[in-house]
């Protein structure tokens, strides 16, 4: 689910909170990025749950139509084709993704089940539903085709959904799109057969993602004073005052990561801070940081100090 530039986005986040120096203990803030890193996992359960929980409500407002004293025809004799929506069948028989539910304490829904209800009025009243509805019967083929278009177009962009996980988390809007995204990928790959892991994705891609946010955090912080000084004698020109913040932490971050892992190339280095400062920074800062970036790496060349391995590093 993670991507190397979201675990640097949650390691800029984490060091530019950070008030210590390299000499302090940092375990605790340590602790704290890779329980933000696996909070995003949380994130992800509480929107794919959202769809579980919608058509609950579907299944209950049916049943509520059907014991109307004055009920019509069309409430005895429901259409169906929404409640009985193959992939919402098979989330619902996810045996995998009911525990990692229930281990994770995934229960918003109950408690704000409001939140429910708008997003099931919005799908009831768009004309996507309205489409969908006009048959009693589909195939899995339009079952998915309907359930990613609810999810792209009603449920991922819904405003009142967006201000309540702003509410509950504010590093949640941060890992909205990754999550959002993941969650489209899977609806779109889900097959009828497909295994009981297709809807519980693993966090991290491999061991080495996760050490690796962890050996950014760790590098950076202790070689803080000896970057902040190669950071200086490059912006001698420019008023410290007027330099951001996350620029300075963006350029440490880079500079550790081009002088300490040894595998990445620093053309990918160079490329990834400059797009999260078009993100996080000011609209000059993309600018800045590759000016400094390009003037240090020209430095280390000439100094034989890029310790690249392998092919292509450079």
């Amino acid at each position: 689910m993670l991507n190397r530039r979201h675990i640097r986005v949650k390691v800029m986040q984490t060091l530019y909170a950070f008030k210590g120096g390299e000499s302090d203990d940092f375990s605790k803030d340590q602790k704290f990025l890779l329980f933000s890193i696996d909070n995003m996992y949380n994130l992800y359960l509480l929107m794919i749950s959202l769809l579980l929980e919608v058509q609950k409500r579907a299944e209950s407002d049916l049943v509520k139509k059907q014991n109307k004293y004055l009920a019509t025809k069309e409430d005895k004799d429901p259409n169906r084709k929404f409640v009985n929506n193959e992939v919402l069948n098979l989330l619902q028989e996810n045996y995998q993704l009911k525990n990692q539910l229930e281990v994770h304490n995934i229960n918003n829904w109950q408690l704000d089940d409001e939140y429910v209800e708008v997003i099931f009025k919005a799908i009831t009243s768009s004309e996507l539903y309205e489409e969908y509805m006009k048959t009693r019967v589909s195939d899995f083929k339009e079952d998915k085709e309907f359930i990613v278009d609810v999810f792209k177009d009603i449920i991922a962009p819904n405003e009142k959904l967006y201000e309540y996980l702003e509410d509950k988390n504010l590093t949640w809007l941060d890992d909205l799109p990754t999550v959002n995204t993941t969650i489209l990928k899977l609806l779109r790959k889900v097959k009828p057969s497909s295994a009981e892991t297709h809807f519980t994705p693993k966090l991290y891609k491999d061991l080495d993602d996760k050490q690796f946010a962890i050996d950014l955090f760790k590098k950076t912080l202790l070689n803080r004073t000896a970057v902040n000084k190669e950071i200086e004698d490059k912006t001698q020109n420019w008023d410290s005052d007027r330099i951001a913040n996350i620029d300075y932490v963006l350029l440490q971050m880079a500079i550790s990561e081009i002088k300490h892992f040894t595998s990445i190339p620093v053309k990918v280095t160079i490329n990834e801070y400059l797009e999260i400062a078009k993100e996080y920074s000011t609209p000059k800062s993309s600018v800045f940081i590759n000016g400094i970036l390009d003037k240090l790496v020209k430095e280390y060349e000439e100094a034989g100090k890029l310790n690249k391995i392998g092919r292509g590093l450079m």
